[in-house]
């Protein structure tokens, strides 16, 4: 599995970069207020792609954040409750294991 996954890995590499020796022709990218960008197209296309990839990590740290404060909110709520319980001197019975006669 391991070959096959580095040859798969590979494949892909050679394509993307016959895909990016065949495009380096100039293009130019058009903005608002006359501005114009000539870059290659390869160039382009990698930039809008690292582009999305930050704006969509960005977009998923709120909900990640939000996460960690929940799991950090729970792990305190679940120390609270086993300290209140080693306090109170409370006993937590567990059932016997299978095949044994209480």
């Amino acid at each position: 599995m391991y070959y096959v996954t580095w040859t798969v890995r590979l494949l892909i590499f050679l394509f993307l970069l016959a895909f990016a020796v065949k495009n380096v022709e100039p293009v130019s990218l058009r903005f608002y207020f006359d501005l114009v960008w000539h870059a290659p197209l390869i160039v382009l296309l990698l930039a809008f792609f690292a582009a999305g990839s930050v704006f969509g990590l960005v977009a998923t740290l709120g909900t990640l954040f939000n996460q960690k404060r929940e799991i950090q909110r729970l792990k305190r709520e679940l120390k609270n409750s086993s300290d209140s319980d080693s306090d109170s001197g409370t006993v937590i019975a567990t059932p016997p294991p299978p095949g044994v006669d209480a």
